[in-house]
């Protein structure tokens, strides 16, 4: 991968009204993003999600989390979705959306205006659920992408407009590729 300079706030903060032309009811499901260890990636052009997996052969299901009162996956986390153009804005370049660590990149507004918890997605066969729990950028996001990218997506701007992206969970199982529709239901 080629080496990038992080942007600032005031380059970021330039493209927030491209961010908000993002579509509202279907987006492109720009990339699919299986992490079978920590730290791994597997850039996939088809996944399955399943009800008790999430995506198939991700290690969501074995990762532990504070937030469960057993230490075991929470299902709220399943799935993590990010706006594919605040990724290629961050990123600057696509082989380093994956650094992101989410695995799904759809082209659609996450806002919470507009996809509020409990909103379904169709996707493929497959259908999501969106969930309340937030999803924040961590240590790793800042080392990637920088602190101003950090500062930009929990902003108070990016916290309403979940740039950073959303969580959801699988309520149908069914198979997923890039390219297809991710629609609300």
């Amino acid at each position: 991968m080629d080496s990038v300079n992080h942007l600032t706030m005031a380059e970021l903060e330039t493209q927030l009204d491209k961010i908000r032309l993002s579509p509202k009811d279907e987006g492109v499901l720009d990339l699919i993003v299986r992490r079978p260890q920590t730290d791994e990636r597997e850039v996939l052009q088809q996944g399955e999600l399943d009800v008790a997996k999430g995506l198939v052969g991700d290690s969501w299901s074995t990762r532990a989390s504070a937030r469960t009162a057993d230490g075991s996956a929470h299902l709220d986390l399943q799935i993590n979705i990010m706006n594919s153009r605040v990724i290629a804005l961050v990123a600057q370049h696509k082989s380093r959306w994956q650094l992101a660590g989410d695995q799904l990149y759809i082209d659609l507004d996450l806002s919470e205006d507009n996809l509020p918890p409990g909103t379904r997605l169709t996707l493929g066969s497959a259908i999501i659920e969106v969930t309340a729990l937030p999803h924040t950028g961590c240590h790793k996001f800042v080392s990637r992408f920088g602190i101003d990218a950090m500062k930009f997506v929990n902003s108070t701007v990016g916290q309403q407009l979940h740039l950073r992206g959303i969580n959801a969970r699988v309520v149908q199982a069914g198979v997923i590729r890039v390219g297809e529709l991710a629609r609300k239901v």
